[in-house]
């Protein structure tokens, strides 16, 4: 059994770079069916524990009225986006959506970032997420990340990650989309 701390230190990255992560494999050698197996299962057992963050809603609607396009960048399967997305009540709120369709490969690698851009039709954004491996991954594809206290990591940490601000919840980020580097 792993220590949470170790699996913690993980969150973030898509399941094809967590698992192998976890278990000390490099990615090329984990592509076998025994770790997809387990990514599934792991997955599976803690998808109904998932429940929005408050006012996630509300900032896809801010951020629409403020004339932004939308794209929730994620490379879970296509299964688990539609939980999320009906759990957020997005699905018509949303301009578009990945998933692990979309990219060879995820976070901290560039290809969700950049299948987020090209459905959203533009190579200038701003992401907006909660851990380094978000940080990264945006940095990589050229996008400054905005992020939030919810992943667990602190502001310190997230800030040397290179994050462009740091906000303490998804409330607090709603009030500053006015504000560099939204504009």
């Amino acid at each position: 059994m792993l220590p949470l701390w170790r699996i913690h230190r993980h969150v973030g990255m898509g399941g094809d770079q967590l698992v192998p992560a976890l278990v000390g494999l490099d990615t090329d050698e984990a592509q076998g069916d025994r770790i997809r197996d387990a990514r599934d299962g792991l997955y599976q057992k803690l998808i109904e524990e998932v429940a929005p963050f408050d006012d996630a809603r509300e900032l896809i609607a801010d951020l629409k009225q403020c004339g932004f396009t939308t794209v929730l960048a994620s490379s879970s399967p296509r299964q688990e986006i539609d939980h999320y997305l009906d759990l957020l009540d997005a699905r018509e709120l949303a301009d578009g959506w990945t998933t692990n369709d979309d990219v060879e490969a995820t976070k901290p690698e560039p290809d969700l970032v950049r299948a987020a851009l090209e459905k959203a039709g533009t190579e200038e954004a701003v992401m907006i997420g909660d851990t380094p491996w978000d940080i990264e991954a945006a940095r990589k594809a050229g996008v400054p990340t905005v992020t939030v206290i919810t992943g667990g990591f602190c502001e310190q940490e997230l800030r040397d990650a290179g994050a462009a601000a740091v906000y303490e919840s998804v409330g607090e980020l709603r009030g500053h989309l006015e504000e560099p580097p939204f504009v």
